[in-house]
């Protein structure tokens, strides 16, 4: 045996190799598999009905497509700066367009909406993350992080709140206002519970959900905040952070996590096929695990 051959074995043996990941949770055998690593920061994941995951890349102003054919394109460039996105039941894209503070809905055309950019006559901290309700009404955080493409570093709110916007996107209401910096948000598939991460508290928060769009019944979920969210059709909630993808019960019950070895994990969804891989945007790469469970369809 050459020296050569002795040090590529030597190479070989001492390379990480990806760590099975033993939950009931996630395909016997499956490992993280990093699918696309060329982005400057990765956020945002959603897909839809057919399982195709869009994301963002937000230092280069673009939204990016995985298709089930396991191809990468750029879907929209510029963008708004998208960040947090949701798909609604009719395949229009929502995003929180950080360049000007707005949310925007996207339609399959690629048509863009500019839904709101203020409230109450001032600008927008800058719309994070969005989550559309069955009826086609929406909740979505506003925290304040000064971006280098704005030409301002105060918040023009004062708090960083949870907002709902009405189902004929008229009405722009604050329903939630005493939150350190609220981040990731989530609901269930029925539209009556709300999961709203408060990052810069380090909690998670549930809230009951009635047919106006009004929250009660705030409970401390788990002690631990999130930048982006999912659930599964169990009913499992996914948070992300800097130590990866943390899994909680319905109850509020550590499950599991998924490391991702890079410096911030960002968000996370669903997707594929039969939306049951576990899409992650991790920095500048996207990530995904396939699972025993699956996403709730848009």
């Amino acid at each position: 045996m050459n020296i050569s051959t002795l040090i590529t074995l030597f190479l070989l043996m001492a390379s990480p190799k990806p760590a099975f990941i033993d939950s009931p949770l996630v395909k016997e055998g499956a490992t993280l598999q990093k699918l696309a690593g060329e982005f400057a920061f990765t956020e945002g994941p959603i897909s839809d009905a057919e399982g195709n995951v869009y994301f963002t890349d937000q230092p280069n102003d673009r939204i990016m497509k995985w298709g089930i054919d396991q191809t990468l394109s750029t879907y929209m460039q510029p963008s708004g700066r998208a960040n947090g996105m949701f798909m609604d039941s009719k395949g229009s894209l929502w995003v929180c367009a950080d360049e000007k503070n707005e949310l925007w809905k996207i339609d399959k055309n690629k048509k863009v909406t500019v839904l709101l950019t203020e409230y109450n006559g001032q600008l927008l901290n800058g719309p994070n993350d969005v989550w559309v309700m069955p009826n086609g009404s929406a909740f979505f955080t506003d925290p304040f992080y000064a971006r280098p493409w704005w030409n301002r570093k105060d918040m023009k709110q004062d708090v960083q709140g949870v907002y709902f916007l009405s189902k004929n996107h008229k009405t722009l209401t604050r329903v939630v206002d005493d939150m350190k910096q609220p981040n990731g948000i989530i609901g269930t598939a029925d539209g009556k519970k709300l999961y709203v991460a408060d990052i810069g508290a380090g909690k998670t928060y549930v809230f009951d959900i009635d047919a106006k769009g009004k929250l009660s019944n705030r409970k401390l979920f788990c002690e631990k905040g999130s930048d982006g969210m999912t659930l599964d059709t169990k009913g499992n909630v996914y948070l992300t952070h800097g130590d990866g993808v943390t899994v909680y019960s319905p109850e509020g019950e550590k499950l599991l996590n998924i490391p991702t070895g890079e410096g911030w994990t960002a968000n996370v969804c669903f997707g594929g096929k039969n939306h049951s891989t576990l899409f992650i945007t991790a920095s500048k790469g996207l990530y995904a695990l396939e699972m025993n469970v699956q996403g709730i369809k848009p």
